[in-house]
Parts: structure tokens; sequence; C-alpha cells
């Protein structure tokens, strides 16, 4: 399945009541958002498509953005209910752009991951060299399943490089901000990159239809609405993933 493909199908499903993106380009993802309030930020976006008078979008930087005084402002004051973070494809990037995101969400808001599967070290490289580039971005799911094993982690196995999905957040978390700079001298290393084979193979990544076709997102509604609790309420989706699924949150496939 094709990755825009999943992210419409994923909107259809989760009805979430705001939406932001973080690299929009050319607008074909975001043009996908639903949702009564949705932001698109990117320093450089050049629109292909309209996009809907719903959205609001800023030419600047993430971290410009999340700098803001205010940056639920454009949402009226509202988390972010779905997220997806497909901006600087450098692992330091995408790890500071999830803590961000985490931060101003719900413990039921989804975020997406785009190109955690690269299908070569070329591919993965951080100094791009390659027309389709992922750069070491599959590392910054290894953290979150390193670091933060009370967050579901999977990895989609969509075209052409794959999606991470993550859930239930824990906005309150310093985990990642406090650890920030020791976590990323772990990470940043000269090209080439090593790219394990488990992740090459797509080892254990999720059938995207099978992910969608799940009670999960209905239940996920559910909860949200009733604001029910953060801890029972992961664990329902752990049991619902396993037994309808057979699956277990990715695991790091580098040390971390």
């Amino acid at each position: 399945m094709y990755y825009l493909d999943f992210l419409g199908a994923l909107h259809k499903a989760l009805r979430p009541p705001t939406y932001l993106e973080i690299g929009i380009r050319h607008g074909d993802s975001m043009k996908l958002a639903r949702t009564p309030r949705a932001v698109g930020i990117d320093p450089a976006f050049n629109l292909k498509v309209k996009l809907s008078d719903r959205v609001k979008l800023f030419r600047e930087t993430s971290d410009e953005y999340f700098a803001r005084p205010e940056p639920l402002k454009p949402f009226k004051g509202q988390r972010i209910g779905f997220a997806f973070i497909d901006g600087m494809h450098l692992s330091e990037f995408v790890l500071r752009d999830f803590a961000n995101v985490e931060r101003l969400s719900a413990w039921t808001t989804v975020v997406v991951f785009d190109d955690i599967l690269p299908r070569s070290a070329l591919e993965a490289a951080r100094d791009r060299r390659t027309r389709a580039w992922t750069g070491d971005v599959f590392k910054a799911l290894d953290v979150l399943a390193a670091r933060r094993p009370e967050l579901i982690c999977l990895r989609v196995d969509t075209e052409p490089t794959g999606l991470g999905v993550v859930l239930g957040l824990e906005p309150g978390s310093t985990v990642l901000r406090d650890g920030y700079d020791e976590l990323v001298a772990g990470l940043v290393a000269p090209d080439p990159q090593v790219v394990p084979a488990s992740i090459l193979e797509r080892a254990g990544a999720v059938d995207p239809a099978a992910l969608l076709q799940s009670s999960l997102w209905r239940r996920l509604r559910e909860l949200r609405g009733s604001r029910a609790a953060r801890e029972p309420g992961v664990r329902e989706l752990r049991r619902t993933l396993s037994r309808e699924l057979g699956a277990e949150p990715a695991r790091a496939a580098v040390p971390v």
C-alpha cells in the first residue's frame, strides 16, 4: 500500500479534531486532512495542490513554530489529535519534532513518521545522494522503542519507504528533552550509515491494510471522547493489537 493511501484512510478512521504536519512540501499529504483545524509547517513549501481553507500554513522551521508563545493558538487551544512528521530527514531533527509534538498532545494522539524503512544504506545516508531519500530517520523510532517503553511503536510496511506509527503518548514525559544531547551523540554517525538487516528486510513490519481494518481506531476515538485514563487505555490498545494483528510493538534494531 502506498503511504498516502494509508494516511488518507487513517484520517478517515481517526477523525481527529486537529491535525499538524511537519514538512508539507507540495501539499500532497496535507490535502488529506479532514479536520476542522489543521496546521502545516515547512520553511520552503511549494504547493502544487489546492488545500482546504481550514489549513493554516507556516513558512518556518518546526523549531521556530514550537518556540512560539502559543503554538496551539491555530487550534483554538485544542491539543494536537494527529501529527505527521516528514520534515528534515535526520534522526536528531525527527526526535526533537516528536518531543515537541508530544508535549502538545493528548495520550490518545497518533503520531506518524515517514521514511523509517530505507531500502539501502545509500538511501539512509545523512548526506543526500539519491533521489528518494530517507536519511537516518529509522534511528528515531529505535530511540522511542528503547527509551520510551510506555509508548506503542509500530513499523508499517507501506511503499515506498515505510511509516512509523506511535500510540499511547505521555505528554508530561521529559525523557527525550532531558536526555537529548546524550541521545544525539549516539545517533549521529558519519556515512555510510549502518542499517540493520531487519530494517532492510522489514522484519516485523505491520501490514498496512490489516492495521487499518483493526478496531483499534474506533476504540481510540471512543477513548478520546470519554477522556479515559492513559494507563488502562494503553493496555487495552496493546491487547487489541496482539489479538487482532498478532502485532508486538517494534523493538530497537540498533543499540540506543
